[in-house]
């Protein structure tokens, strides 16, 4: 596997990387940053999985509020679906929660779940959960 390194980059011995006219020399008494240092939750250098976790949580209460009535399961996405524009709904809502993040009420953090909320919804009707997983280069 190739992996292409950031403009500016280059790699003068196993123990030298120079980025943008600055040598890191000696990698091998490279202490890093305590933040990375601290990392205690495993392998997500910027907690990732807790980040999935709240998204996780987001997700399964909205199946609680969405405008649907006791008796049916249809909710206002499905009927959009079902004309044809659940794609472009989803990703002109991501857009919306997205560029909104910020402005309202400062940095919401409900301007992003439901931004990622809908990327996921995005990722659904788009079809990507099809695609097999060796289709990605990384």
């Amino acid at each position: 596997m190739n992996f292409e390194y950031p403009m500016n980059t280059s790699i003068t011995s196993d123990d030298e990387i120079t980025f943008n006219n600055f040598t890191l020399a000696n990698m091998s008494e490279y202490t890093p940053p305590s933040s990375i240092r601290e990392n205690t939750n495993g392998f997500w250098k910027y907690e990732e999985d807790k980040t999935l976790k709240e998204v996780q949580d987001y997700l399964s209460g909205t199946y609680k509020s969405h405008y649907t009535s006791q008796d049916s399961k249809t909710q206002t996405l499905d009927l959009i679906e079902s004309i044809g524009d659940a794609e472009a709904f989803c990703r002109s809502n991501a857009i919306k929660y997205l560029s909104r993040f910020g402005k309202k009420n400062g940095k919401s953090k409900m301007d992003i779940l439901k931004a990622i909320h809908y990327c996921v919804l995005l990722y659904h009707f788009s079809g990507l959960h099809k695609t097999n997983l060796s289709d990605y280069p990384y």
